[in-house]
């Protein structure tokens, strides 16, 4: 930043415009629906660690999205709260620029991550036989180390041309947390190279991924039509389709927030729809795993079994 600019300390986060009691209205809902998320991926973490038959891929990779799903909700979901609680819309730059990095960080991971799981569906399913080979343990912690790795680079990189950019003013952010968008519009200089490079790194991690499932998908549609037995199609589809909904509200989401040339009439509806990530995301996951998945319900009647048992 250049002497000439006037270096912006602080941001305000306009949020949503609300009356004082709707904001504390808010306030005691989004604190529920956080605690519950909390709660329920605790919940999954634990029947993952508790029970030796879920320690599988798919639930190794599975415990990855909920801990992905606990750092949204860490990351994103207190600011909210203390911003609707204390009416204060005051957030320090630095705050703000490490909230974005990591929301960046997280988003980019569940990407990668959910392609994984889309491969191991595809694997399980489509070549059976082979399976414990292709998906090997080295395998799976090799798969889940290079999401990581893409996911914390891919931000890094965003986040690094952002700081390269004077901000001098205004320092209102019109939306209701530090999202990379809606910071960079204060931005006192020309700012096509960031967004060049975020609309190229969205087609990088939605349109591919999202690609790669959708062929993974119809692959494994094609190999569930040729199962003989009843039940093992209906298992089939079962565990295929819990991840199915994931991928489409993520994905979905993710794709109008970022892909749609953005306008003023659509930024009330994006600030809506980037809550679906750090509040009602992780909350439906969780929900969508366990009521739809035959083994995850096992699993939690056998602990609750254990525990009434001692």
């Amino acid at each position: 930043m250049g002497d000439k600019h006037t270096r912006v300390t602080e941001f305000i986060l306009l949020g949503f415009t609300l009356t004082a009691d709707m904001e504390l209205l808010l306030c005691v809902i989004f604190s529920l629906f956080f605690v519950f998320s909390l709660l329920a991926n605790g919940m999954i973490l634990g029947l993952i660690w508790l029970d030796p038959r879920l320690h599988t891929p798919m639930y190794f990779f599975l415990s990855h999205l909920a801990v992905l799903d606990l750092s949204y909700a860490a990351n994103n979901v207190p600011p909210i709260l203390g911003n609707l609680a204390k009416h204060e819309k005051t957030i320090s730059f630095a705050s703000c620029i490490t909230q974005m990095y990591f929301f960046l960080t997280f988003a980019d991971i569940e990407c990668f991550i959910l392609m994984v799981m889309a491969y191991d569906r595809y694997v399980a399913i489509c070549h059976p036989l082979q399976y414990t080979v292709i998906m090997s343990w080295k395998v799976c912690i090799s798969l889940a180390v290079i999401s990581w790795a893409c996911g914390i680079s891919l931000s890094l990189i965003h986040t690094i041309l952002l700081l390269r950019l004077p901000f001098c003013g205004p320092r209102e952010v019109n939306h209701i947390f530090c999202e990379v968008l809606a910071v960079l519009k204060l931005a006192c200089a020309d700012t096509s190279i960031n967004e060049i490079l975020i609309f190229s790194a969205c087609v990088f991690i939605l349109v591919g991924p999202l690609s790669f499932m959708l062929v993974s998908y119809m692959r494994i549609l094609r190999a569930i039509l040729k199962i003989q037995s009843g039940e093992g199609r209906r298992k089939a589809f079962s565990t295929c389709s819990s991840h199915l909904c994931v991928v489409g509200f993520y994905f979905g989401i993710a794709m109008m927030v970022y892909l749609i040339p953005n306008s003023d009439q659509l930024q009330e509806q994006q600030k809506i729809l980037s809550m679906f990530y750090g509040l009602f995301n992780p909350t439906l996951n969780p929900l969508i795993y366990s009521l739809r998945n035959a083994q995850v319900k096992s699993a939690f009647y056998r602990v609750l079994q254990k525990t009434r048992a001692t």
